[in-house]
């Protein structure tokens, strides 16, 4: 059995992400004569009521960019803020529609699991796209024909389950893990699946007896109200449980699973880089990702996705983003580990590392192919004459500009 009583480890941030610990702002960066209002222009200053914790990670809420302007809805929420379900296997906390109101499309999880901690045998109307960010995990799951998946994951792999698979996720030794879940509907709700105790529980004795056929003794011990998450042994051998879940069907006959260490990049540059997974290297998946590094002082380029929503996490760093959704309305928040961002579908934004480590965060997506349309490449095939009649750059400038997208703009 795992030791439960020992804390949650702080979380890796080696391997695939390449990370250097993060910078984090706190209180004791704000000078006394910040605190006090002191050296401040009289329409900067801040007497009164403040929370300096919370205003020195959201500098840019504070006081806003010139070029900030109107009412943008909330497009930020912090899985620091979520309610957290602590249970003896491990814990998990959620956000949704119901913490992010503009997160129409995609809802949020995290989950950790001791070693030999069980999430428990359900399903769900919602797909699932998994990323480890910590530790090592045995999925499993049962296709409409019967046929068995058994995978072993650690840090940076995914896993998708299609809406409506039965699977289970339990966390291996050393020390369990830590693992992102998305869902393609962001009203999903992780505590109220369709599990298998909590079924077998609300069905008659005399029905189960008769579905197995076995006596209704049988079914005694069935608890009496859903696991959830729950503390037992590490699996067996992985060959082992393999085997024996593939007797008489075999197995799926499509990978869920996805090795993000194994695959080059789409795009490199001096400020970083995108891995882009999508149905067309991952082709159970409906949900498009991308994983995207951006170094000290770099830039995730002005863009925008014409076929779905962004969900975004951010899995290390900080870095700042300014959202545009028309009609001259602007607003730019500041983001940490392990918040959310959200931009609708076809809204124009960027996202600026503003730290002094690797920003690593998630682009999630609600379709099977990853779409984004870059300001630069858009404005390098039009016209130079009628660009120019917009904006008065210059052909100097404008030919300056290049002519495939960067995705990563170079420091």
């Amino acid at each position: 059995m795992a030791d439960t009583s020992s804390p949650d480890p702080t979380l890796s941030r080696r391997s695939i992400f390449g990370l250097a610990p993060a910078a984090l702002a706190t209180a004791a960066t704000i000078s006394a004569a910040q605190r006090s209002g002191q050296n401040q222009p009289p329409n900067q200053s801040e007497p009164g009521p403040k929370n300096p914790l919370l205003e020195a990670q959201n500098k840019d809420s504070v006081f806003s960019p010139e070029s900030d302007h109107g009412t943008v809805p909330p497009f930020k929420y912090s899985f620091a803020l979520a309610h957290r379900r602590i249970e003896n296997g491990g814990w998990t906390r959620q956000v949704t529609v119901r913490e992010l109101p503009i997160s129409k499309q995609i809802a949020g999880v995290e989950m950790r699991l001791t070693a030999g901690g069980v999430r428990e045998l359900h399903w769900h109307v919602e797909a699932e796209w998994a990323i480890m960010l910590y530790g090592n995990a045995r999925i499993t799951a049962v296709d409409h024909l019967g046929r068995s998946f058994v995978d072993d994951v650690s840090e940076g792999d995914l896993w998708l389950f299609p809406p409506g698979i039965p699977h289970s996720i339990q966390g291996l030794g050393p020390d369990g893990c830590r693992f992102l879940l998305v869902f393609d509907d962001g009203s999903f709700d992780e505590f109220h699946t369709f599990l298998l105790t909590d079924w077998m529980s609300h069905t008659p004795k005399e029905v189960l007896a008769k579905n197995f056929n076995v006596a209704a003794s049988t079914f005694d011990k069935i608890p009496k109200r859903e696991l959830f998450i729950f503390q037992s042994q590490l699996p067996g051998p992985l060959q082992a449980e393999q085997a024996q879940a593939a007797r008489g069907t075999g197995t799926v006959g499509i990978d869920y699973s996805f090795r993000t260490k194994n695959m080059k990049p789409a795009k490199v540059t001096a400020g970083g880089e995108v891995k882009i997974i999508d149905s067309h290297n991952f082709p159970v998946t409906p949900i498009s990702a991308a994983i995207v590094t951006v170094k000290p002082g770099g830039l995730r380029e002005l863009h925008w996705h014409p076929n779905a929503d962004e969900w975004q996490y951010y899995i290390a760093g900080q870095g700042r983003m300014t959202l545009f959704i028309a009609g001259s309305d602007a607003r730019t928040m500041d983001f940490q580990e392990g918040d959310v961002g959200y931009v609708p579908i076809s809204n124009p934004h960027y996202i600026e590392n503003t730290g002094d480590a690797d920003l690593v965060f998630l682009e999630m997506f609600k379709a099977r192919e990853y779409q984004d349309i870059s300001l630069a490449e858009w404005l390098a095939h039009t016209p130079q004459l009628l660009v120019n009649e917009h904006l008065q750059l210059g052909t100097q400038v404008l030919n300056k500009i290049p002519k495939q997208e960067m995705v990563i703009t170079p420091i």
